[in-house]
């Protein structure tokens, strides 16, 4: 897995200051950006995110790119909705040879890792199959309709890969570029951080907030799975291990 921060709103913690104080203050938002010290910006907002009045962060944005990721991971990561995603596309790109994520819980068995390869194998045999298969009838319909050679060609193999697609597997490596406000990604992170959640979304999530912490340490030095600020919201299904979670996520802070 590859996932990087590549682009961010620019000074995002002073941005979110200046949003904020805006609300209280009679003067304009020049006047207030010129103000504010990297300090104040500090001691504000640790007091904006302990009132819980996250508004403001959602005028500064974060872009991500992923790759090694699976399809399973992308189904669950376009379900946070606030967000803009860009998906590598099977109906435009054809995978000669298709990458595939393997379950460490998988990979950890010989055996179960041989049967995982033997499968993923036969999926691409069957995708080249499929593809050579539906490219012929297409390409032969086209030339019928009196489509010039060049036009049936490429817009024959475009719907021949457009329907062989569907024989791929969930664990079909894919790319992935997205944005997100800060107040989604702190949305995000409670929910995927959490032990409780799919193993490669979550090793994301955590790298994900690992990157936007060194960009912006004070707005998001409290995120993380839901169980920082209290008790475990997953009740009888909690992972039991919320002093190690937070430890993990909350000890660098407490030991400053």
């Amino acid at each position: 897995m590859k996932v990087k921060l590549i682009q961010h709103t620019p000074q995002p913690e002073k941005i979110v200051a200046a949003a904020a104080k805006l609300c209280y203050s009679a003067s304009g938002a020049d006047e207030i950006m010129e103000n504010l010290s990297p300090e104040k910006t500090k001691q504000f907002l640790s007091m904006l995110m302990d009132l819980g009045h996250e508004s403001p962060i959602e005028h500064i944005s974060f872009t991500f790119a992923a790759e090694g990721v699976s399809r399973v991971l992308t189904h669950q990561l376009v379900r946070h909705r606030i967000a803009s995603y860009s998906q590598q596309s099977q109906r435009y790109v054809r995978l000669e040879q298709f990458e595939y994520i393997i379950p460490p819980s998988i990979a950890a068995i010989p055996e179960a890792k041989e049967e995982f390869i033997r499968a993923m194998q036969a999926d691409q045999k069957h995708y080249d199959e499929l593809t050579k298969r539906l490219y012929e009838h297409h390409f032969k319909k086209l030339i019928a309709e009196g489509k010039p050679e060049k036009q049936a060609r490429s817009a024959a193999e475009k719907m021949a890969i457009e329907d062989a697609r569907y024989v791929f597997p969930n664990a079909c490596e894919t790319k992935i570029v997205f944005t997100m406000n800060a107040r989604s990604l702190i949305n995000f992170f409670r929910n995927r951080c959490c032990e409780r959640a799919q193993w490669e979304i979550r090793e994301m999530a955590v790298e994900m907030l690992h990157q936007v912490k060194k960009v912006a340490p004070n707005l998001f030095q409290y995120a993380g799975p839901a169980c920082l600020k209290g008790n475990c919201p997953e009740g009888k299904m909690s992972c039991g291990k919320m002093k190690e979670i937070q430890e993990k996520f909350l000890g660098n802070i407490k030991s400053r």
